[in-house]
């Protein structure tokens, strides 16, 4: 079996996408006997000739009854070519938070459109928001190509146009496909489809299992945030202190001279301790416990990290957010900031720019942000925190946004991470005017 590749999956509501997901699954032969009993005697009940697929995936009784997936849905599955981890999100806007948490660590995206819509509103806006979360490839699948009479026409038409929005958000055009499928009859999902004859490229799961995969960050500088401190005090370990948690990126061997953070400490590492035991170096996704040469105050929240190329703490972050929340987002708000084992209180201390992932326009200095809108903001938090700019590490690029008057989770937040977007005050009227060829938008300036 080779690699592991861990993918989203996004689309708008009734575009199809339980259907394919379960069409992955029953093709592969990735489903138990006793599943499919069950999901054959559900559609015979239903009355349905063929069995329904998206059963498979909706498995919650909420989402039966509305016929539409609310929640996020991870599905284990493998080939004898790679194994694969598929984040299933939901289509309808009002869970669009749920999308983000399901492809923040995706390495590939599938969008579904109806071949009979074409691209929606919602599919600019998971779009975007793929593009915010950096995951490097894009598959489009043109679903219900059967419902157009597998008109190439139609399929060219939608093609141009996603690829055109993706590239104008930063995606290149080698890192975006589209695929005609049909995921209720199983054209270019797992087999070559002899009704589109015109299509020569690859079926979705040969590209799955052939598509290069962007390793975990080893050659990034090395990450660790501490998540425990271990002093066991036994007889046999009388002076043991040990730090655990999860190399966040890069790598980590015996002898590296480290700087814990925000304090400034230097040391090095004089053991990596596992439950298996001690290894000689650690890599990005490890968990592991750090010992150290020298005696230093160190807790849960601080960041070791490489002595050479370790950031720079900072009290004042510039980034980019996705807001997740009913409640909208005003400069002056007094929130919590939990950036990777460290939470401290901040303030919104200004709200920069709206992006509309519509048009590719952004409105300087907004009054808020509300539900699903992304922006620039800028946080002054009561303790500096050490973070990197998302685009050179996402695991400490990112952070969360807490409401400490409940607890719940505000938004997602990407330090730095500027969108690729146009600086205008007039809205684009129609996206033909964005979709024709010339220069690509220019990065907004940013001091």
């Amino acid at each position: 079996m080779g690699d592991l590749l861990r993918l989203a999956t996004a689309g708008s509501v009734d575009d199809g996408k339980s259907t394919l997901v379960g069409r992955l699954l029953y093709d592969t032969k990735s489903v138990l006997a006793d599943t499919l009993d069950a999901i054959h005697r559900a559609s015979v009940d239903r009355g349905l000739a063929t069995p329904d697929l998206s059963l498979l995936v909706d498995g919650l009784r909420s989402e039966r009854e509305q016929g539409i997936t609310i929640d996020v849905a991870y599905r284990y599955f493998a080939t004898p070519h790679r194994s694969f981890i598929m984040a299933d999100t939901p289509g309808h806007v009002q869970y669009t938070r749920n999308t983000v948490t399901g492809a923040s660590t995706a390495q590939l995206a599938i969008l579904l459109v109806d071949a009979r819509k074409g691209v929606l509103e919602q599919t600019r806006r998971h779009a975007a928001v793929l593009a915010l979360l950096g995951v490097p490839r894009l598959v489009l699948a043109v679903n219900k190509i059967d419902l157009v009479d597998y008109d190439e026409t139609v399929f060219a038409r939608i093609a141009k146009e996603f690829t055109a929005h993706a590239t104008a958000l930063g995606h290149t055009e080698d890192s975006v496909l589209t695929i005609p499928v049909s995921a209720l009859l199983g054209d270019n999902v797992v087999e070559p489809s002899a009704n589109t004859p015109w299509y020569t490229g690859p079926t979705l799961l040969r590209h799955l299992e052939t598509v290069p995969v962007e390793p975990d960050p080893h050659d990034v500088p090395f990450r660790f945030p501490v998540q425990y401190v271990i002093r066991p005090r036994t007889a046999e370990h009388p002076d043991y202190r040990g730090y655990a948690g999860q190399v966040a990126a890069g790598t980590v061997s015996e002898g590296d001279e480290v700087v814990v953070l925000p304090g400034g400490h230097r040391s090095r590492v004089s053991r990596i301790d596992t439950a298996d035991g001690p290894l000689a170096e650690a890599l990005a996704g490890r968990s592991v416990t750090l010992l150290l040469d020298d005696d230093i105050d160190i807790s849960r929240g601080d960041l070791i990290a490489a002595a050479e190329n370790a950031p720079e703490p900072t009290d004042e972050i510039d980034a980019t957010l996705c807001w997740l929340s009913d409640k909208p987002l005003r400069p002056g708000a007094r929130l919590l900031i939990k950036h990777a084992t460290r939470t401290v209180p901040a303030i919104a201390s200004s709200l920069d720019s709206r992006f509309n992932e519509q048009d590719l326009s952004s409105t300087p200095e907004p009054e808020s942000l509300q539900l699903n809108e992304i922006g620039q903001v800028t946080f002054r938090t009561a303790q500096a925190l050490p973070v990197d700019r998302y685009t050179t590490n996402r695991r400490t690029g990112c952070f969360l946004v807490i409401d400490p008057s409940d607890g719940a989770t505000l938004a997602a937040g990407l330090v730095g991470a500027p969108l690729p977007v146009l600086i205008t005050d007039e809205p684009i009227a129609n996206d033909t005017e964005l979709l024709s060829p010339g220069p690509s938008p220019r990065l907004p300036a940013r001091s």
